[in-house]
């Protein structure tokens, strides 16, 4: 997961010592709705104490997690049957994945092991979240990328599992006369493959979000939430702390498609990963628009 965010820097956190950050093991009793975290949010904090970091996103209120740690049939290191009981014991669900399928071209035995853990698991999806540099040179080896992309999908609906992709920002700029991501849009079996629109991303590629959402109804049942500051520099935020206009995206739902939705904070400056995603979460969980 590291790789797939190559001009982000290691960025550690600034405390703000006026500031007085509510704990974020402190919460109230009201109803909350149904939220979503990826979990690559809090990595490094899953890395020192996995159980305990879950245990504070679901003390937060979120009720639905991503995940960001796959490898050799394990999820952060525990079988699939351990890992969904630790989540399914604190009242979150598992909806889907972020693991790479394949870096230079698709090996199926990789991908049908791939998708025998996480049918184990029990989630809904499985995210290709990023494409590897010599894989954006031309139209013809996007074109590549989606002809495989497709035979991934029918791997995974075998297992009844649905197939995603993400996006970045490297997916709308112009190679041999095509946006990359329109390319992989119309070569992709709607069947076979859905689509995790980052809202924070497309608008970095300098793409309107919701064109994409009339152009391709329907295409995009997962949405990454994140914003951006009002910074030349165009970084990551808190959900409702920057400028994109989530009312209004999440007004297309319904056009685009989306069936579940997370928070992702890729990095922070002014808060820790937990307090941040706390942020977030009130935000939206008190917003008119869900």
């Amino acid at each position: 997961m590291n790789t797939r965010r190559t001009f982000i820097k290691k960025s550690g956190t600034f405390a703000i010592g006026s500031l007085v950050i509510p704990s974020v093991m402190s919460y109230t009793k009201e109803k909350t709705k149904n939220i979503g975290l990826q979990i690559y949010s809090v990595r490094d904090q899953l890395s020192e104490d996995l159980e305990g970091t879950l245990k504070q996103v679901a003390k937060i209120g979120y009720k639905w997690i991503e995940l960001a740690s796959y490898d050799d049939g394990k999820f952060y290191n525990k079988t699939p049957a351990e890992f969904k009981k630790l989540v399914d014991d604190l009242g979150m669900e598992i909806i889907s994945s972020h693991t790479g399928v394949e870096i230079k071209g698709v090996d199926m035995s990789n991908a049908e092991k791939l998708a025998d853990a996480h049918a184990e698991l029990g989630l809904t999806y499985v995210i290709k979240p990023w494409l590897v540099e010599e894989r954006r040179v031309s139209a013809d080896s996007y074109k590549k990328v989606a002809e495989e992309l497709n035979k991934i999908g029918e791997i995974m609906k075998s297992r009844g599992l649905k197939f995603g992709y993400h996006n970045h920002d490297f997916e709308f700029e112009t190679v041999d006369d095509h946006i990359p991501f329109d390319i992989l849009l119309t070569e992709t079996d709607k069947e076979l493959v859905t689509f995790e629109i980052d809202l924070y991303w497309i608008k970095k590629g300098g793409k309107n979000t919701t064109d994409y959402f009339k152009k391709y109804p329907g295409r995009f049942e997962l949405y990454h939430v994140k914003d951006m500051d009002n910074t030349e520099e165009s970084y990551f935020t808190e959900v409702g702390s920057g400028i994109i206009n989530f009312k209004e995206l999440f007004s297309y739902k319904d056009l685009a498609g989306m069936k579940y939705f997370f928070v992702e904070q890729d990095n922070c400056r002014n808060y820790t990963p937990l307090e941040s995603v706390k942020i977030s979460f009130d935000y939206l969980n008190n917003c008119d628009f869900i």
